[in-house]
This record gives C-alpha cells, structure tokens and sequence, in this order.
C-alpha cells in the first residue's frame, strides 16, 4: 500500500506487488480516510498466495478470511498483542543468529480469539541496519525461520515503487482537484511506470530506472529507433534512407 497526497486532497493506492517483477498485479485507489487493512479486504488472492505486509493489515478478521481461502500471510505484529505461548521452536545453533525467537502462539484475550481461533507462529528478527527487533506473526508453519524474515524483507520493494512513482514522474501532488482529475493523473502515472520497466527488462543496456527517464526526457522530439537506442543509447544510429518516387510510366 501507498499513499500520495498533497495540501487539498489525499488518496490511497492500496497496491498489491507481484514479487516476481516487482510490478502491481491490482490496484485499488480510495479516498485517504480508509484504512489501509480495509482496503486489503477487496484484494483478489489466489490459493497458495504469500502476502507480505506492515503492521496496518496486522488486523485479526482479515488474517482469519486469508487463512481460510488457504493464503499465507507475514504481518509485522504490533507492540501490543497479547498472546500464550504453545510452544517454543528450536532455533539453529550455527546458523542465521539473527533469529532471535521462534515459537507457535495462540491470541490471548477472548475478543481476538472470536476473530482469530487459530494457532500463529511467531517468528523474532534482528534488523542490523536499522537497529531493531522485528516481530512477525505467520500462518506458515513450515518455512524456516529465516525464510519468514527475508520475505518481510522483500516488503521493502513496496516503497521502491512507490518512491519511482513519486520521485521520477514528479506525482507528489496533483494538478487537478477534481476526482476525474485525481485519478487521471495517478493511472497515467501507473501506466507511465509499467512501460517504463517494461522497456528497462527488454533493453540489453543495464539501464538504471532513473537514467532511462532522463533520457527519453531528452529524446521526446528525437526521430530514433527505440529498439535500436535503449540497447545502444551511446552509438550515434544512422540516418534512415531517403524515401524515393517512382513517378508515373503512362
């Protein structure tokens, strides 16, 4: 999930990322005043999905709807749930020390365990960087420890994109206040960004996402090959034939 806005209005895009490219694969937009984990509870999921999210969709009925149509999910959980613990998970003695705890918990008080009946596992990690615990909760029970901390880690894609989506096509705030205009401008931004990558992961240049923008800036009014120039934007191309006429025999 993202969120742009500016000094009149303020909208959410609550994005789900395929992690394979790293692009959306659903978008829904809503005004700024809707939560982040409502917004989750429209998301299509097939069976078998993994969701990687923050501690806004650490909300207990959606947790239990995606356990029941069989989605794994990883949810930073917040500073202040209450669970028991069932049972604590031997952890690696040589390996992955970052992994501070794994354990199987159950919810506590009785109004989450109405909305939340089943068993959670509860996995600690240590985030060298930013010099924090982190505390997840999964309905994954088989998955090593460390596979759970590297997928939250992933999670950091999320901003990535939104950041591209701010930074390189300059939507930290919106022309129009209407909300035809509102919605204008965010589609064609998330339309610009798809072609975009598209063009990136089709170039043979390693091309860095911020350059290639630059650049087509710069070519907007340019007659160019574009297959030619994303692979070799640095070789001068030729200049195409002249067209001939062949005028008329009879």
């Amino acid at each position: 999930m993202g969120k742009i806005q500016d000094c009149e209005r303020s909208c959410k895009i609550h994005t789900l990322l395929d992690f394979d490219g790293n692009l959306p694969a659903y978008v829904n937009i809503t005004d700024g005043k809707t939560a982040d984990n409502k917004g989750a509870y429209e998301i299509p999921l097939l069976k078998g999905s993994v969701i990687v999210a923050d501690r806004f969709y650490n909300d207990f009925p959606l947790l239990n709807i995606w356990d029941s149509k069989g989605v794994f999910f990883v949810i930073r959980h917040k500073q202040n749930l209450q669970f028991v613990s069932v049972k604590e998970i031997e952890l690696p003695e040589n390996r992955h020390q970052h992994i501070l705890k794994d354990e199987i918990i159950e919810l506590k008080s009785k109004n989450s365990k109405e909305k939340y009946p089943g068993k959670l596992r509860r996995v600690s990690v240590w985030d060298e960087e930013n010099e924090q615990v982190i505390e997840l909760i999964t309905n994954q029970f088989n998955w090593s420890p460390n596979t759970i901390g590297e997928l939250y880690k992933s999670r950091w894609q999320v901003e990535i994109f939104f950041r591209d989506i701010k930074q390189l096509l300059h939507i930290k705030s919106f022309i129009g206040t209407s909300e035809n205009a509102v919605m204008i401008q965010i589609w064609t931004a998330l339309i610009t960004i798809l072609i975009l990558k598209a063009l990136k992961a089709q170039s043979k240049y390693s091309w860095y996402l911020s350059n290639l923008v630059a650049f087509i800036r710069l070519n907007l009014f340019t007659k160019i090959d574009l297959k030619i120039w994303l692979d070799h934007p640095f070789e001068k191309q030729s200049e195409p034939p002249p067209k001939s006429i062949q005028g008329v025999l009879f």
